[in-house]
């Protein structure tokens, strides 16, 4: 179940990490009023039948989950954007990859809390699959405007693995760190 926004976008950029990708680009932009996100990435796409598949609660190809008869990932997200004042979009070519949009209304009664969004983006960058993770954030909130961008690989060669304890916590530190105000 999804009790967050940080929960749907973690779903979607899961399901571009496991879509056999090299590079996989989350970006995450909040102002008082709205949050949007992108996955982008270049994995092994759909046709539009299969996005039409992809977007029925009730299908399941039974690959990557084989004891499911339902995939409830893009419904979900689908249902959530719409009730809430948002919207989604999703292209997608077979063999080039797929891109999700989706925005959610801040002041909509029925929008779910966004979640903590620095540890939402340590999550992304410790999903397996892809070579690199990339994430950009804009912030702007008030007078404030905070926009930053973090690489898997780059963080890697600064940290070494990013699983051990350690890596996690000055991850977690840094990421928090990004998000404070001046």
């Amino acid at each position: 179940m999804h009790f967050t926004v940080s929960d749907l976008v973690l779903d979607i950029v899961q399901n571009a990490a496991e879509a056999q990708s090299k590079i996989v680009t989350v970006t995450l932009e909040e102002s008082d009023q709205e949050f949007r996100f992108t996955v982008q990435d270049d994995g092994k796409g759909m046709t539009s039948e299969e996005l039409q598949k992809a977007l029925d609660p009730f299908h399941s190809d039974g690959i990557k989950h084989p004891h499911r008869k339902v995939g409830l990932g893009l419904p979900f997200l689908v249902q959530t954007a719409e009730q809430c004042g948002g919207g989604w979009d999703i292209q997608s070519k077979k063999g080039q990859g797929t891109m999700v949009r989706a925005w959610f209304s801040l002041e909509h009664v029925d929008t779910p809390p966004l979640g903590d969004i620095p540890s939402l983006i340590r999550m992304v960058l410790l999903l397996p699959g892809p070579e690199d993770m990339v994430v950009r954030r804009n912030l702007t909130k008030a007078a404030r405007n905070t926009c930053y961008e973090v690489r898997k690989t780059e963080l890697q060669d600064v940290l070494g693995n990013l699983e051990e304890a350690g890596s996690q916590v000055l991850l977690d530190q840094y990421l928090h760190s990004l998000e404070e105000e001046d």
